[in-house]
């Protein structure tokens, strides 16, 4: 396997699982509940944005996938991490820990420039 492909897999696990696996880990979570009311979401909107997450996940670790919908998952990433830290920074603002969904978005960046890469060689 070649560094491209390494590079391409690693970062698109990284982020499938973060944001895949965490929602049916935590669907029910008290913890999840209270970090949405504290960020003022209503009700439905977590168990909305979890099924998103997941069906984004599989978008990205199924090569099967058509690009155009691989493309989708890649945006609806971006912005739900750029949303995440907005939200974290107007709630708690600019600590240290509302950042943290800025490393996943430069993790979710790696990965769309390494598929761009694959998908040119």
């Amino acid at each position: 396997m070649n560094k491209n492909k390494i590079i391409f897999w690693a970062t698109t696990v990284i982020v499938a699982v973060l944001v895949g696996l965490t929602p049916i880990l935590t669907w029910n979570s008290p913890d999840g509940k209270v970090m949405m009311e504290h960020l003022g979401y209503p009700d439905y909107f977590a168990p909305m944005l979890n099924i998103f997450k997941i069906l984004g996940a599989i978008a990205l670790l199924v090569p099967q996938i058509p690009g155009k919908i691989k493309e989708w998952a890649y945006a609806g990433f971006a912005f739900d991490f750029i949303a995440a830290t907005v939200s974290l920074v107007v709630i708690d603002g600019p600590i240290g820990q509302s950042f943290i969904p800025l490393v996943f978005l430069v993790i979710l960046a790696v990965s769309y420039i390494y598929r761009g890469k694959l998908s040119n060689a």
